[in-house]
């Protein structure tokens, strides 16, 4: 009789973790100036990317990631069995317009800043339960898009508070396959080997200006369970990485967590602190936005792993699930995380 693949409550264990054999980022001028800027696979100077509107700019910023990975990996589109992928614009129409001429079956899925957690849960089930040989998870966001759709248009030169985060302009992207395939010489095999998906949680926030005290409960949520479903305490992870919580949510989420006895503060990373430089990038609270964890991921944190810097971390892209019409009435900004563990071999 087979193993159960699901455990606890929230969690799945692969039987045949899938592996990540490539992986891809390109993001904009702003990004590249940033302390990862070395680590990114293209930067694009051009905040427009060729194109004629922000929208066009952020679908060919994924459509170029897309073939970028695929090229890493000597791929090609007919490779790939699913694409799993979304962004913050309405619709997800920077997905549907960038990877249109690609012409793989697609997944659109929505999670906010999340989106890159759940596309990859997604993928690796897919490729463990033995549906697809290989899947393409892919997100991306570009800041003066967001800002459009979410806050002010750029040119209205509104102040920003200080517990605001900045959208990324970038786009990432990784293939999950069932067996490796791209191994190099001196470095380790990545691997998913569980996930913990997240619920939707709700702490009353409004503020969209503070999207890190809206995301910080959720990522709480998350990481506990994960601890409890897996019967593992936080040394198990080399770190614990957040998506983009920024100052204001990590510090909100150390102190949920020690609440429950559980001290991460040694391990613990957010994507969105990790790709500005807060004293030289005037970026407020730090990055955020369906690129900044996916970016932070393909350029910074897989490399740690493939070189054995890390052996096992936990990765958990954080979402606040606001959209224009929910603000404008008023409503709270509810919170979700999903989180991957990612371990090399």
């Amino acid at each position: 009789m087979a193993k159960n693949k699901y455990i606890g409550k929230q969690s799945i264990e692969f039987g045949n973790p899938p592996y990540i054999i490539s992986e891809a980022s390109i993001v904009g001028k702003k990004e590249g100036e940033g302390p990862l800027g070395p680590l990114f696979d293209q930067i694009i100077e051009d905040p427009m990317v060729g194109k004629e509107n922000w929208e066009e700019a952020e679908s060919e910023l994924m459509k170029l990631t897309a073939q970028k990975v695929l090229s890493k990996a000597g791929l090609k589109n007919t490779d790939i069995r699913y694409l799993i992928g979304g962004d913050l614009l309405g619709q997800l129409i920077a997905t549907s317009f960038g990877i249109a001429e690609l012409n793989i079956p697609v997944f659109g899925v929505y999670g906010a800043c999340s989106t890159m957690g759940e596309a990859m849960t997604i993928g690796a089930i897919l490729v463990d339960g033995g549906f697809a040989d290989r899947v393409m998870a892919i997100t991306s966001s570009h800041f003066a898009g967001a800002e459009k759709q979410f806050r002010f248009p750029l040119d209205y030169g509104n102040q920003r508070p200080f517990s605001a985060s900045w959208t990324v302009t970038g786009s990432g992207a990784v293939i999950i396959a069932a067996k490796s395939e791209s191994k190099k010489p001196g470095e380790k095999e990545i691997v998913i080997t569980g996930v913990t998906s997240g619920k939707i949680v709700d702490y009353g926030i409004k503020d969209s200006m503070n999207m890190g005290a809206a995301m910080a409960p959720a990522a709480f949520e998350t990481i506990k369970q994960n601890f409890e479903d897996f019967n593992i305490q936080p040394d198990y992870y080399d770190k614990i990485i957040t998506g983009d919580l920024g100052y204001v949510g990590r510090n909100i989420l150390l102190e949920l967590l020690k609440e429950k006895d559980y001290d991460i503060s040694d391990r613990h990373m957010d994507c969105g602190l990790e790709i500005f430089d807060m004293n030289t990038q005037d970026t407020h609270a730090g990055g955020s936005g369906c690129g900044c964890s996916a970016v932070t991921l393909t350029a910074y944190i897989i490399k740690q792993l493939k070189q054995g810097i890390w052996n096992r971390v936990l990765f958990v892209p954080t979402g606040a699930l606001l959209s224009q019409v929910s603000f404008n009435e008023g409503n709270t900004v509810p919170g979700i995380a999903h989180a991957v563990m990612v371990e090399a071999k």
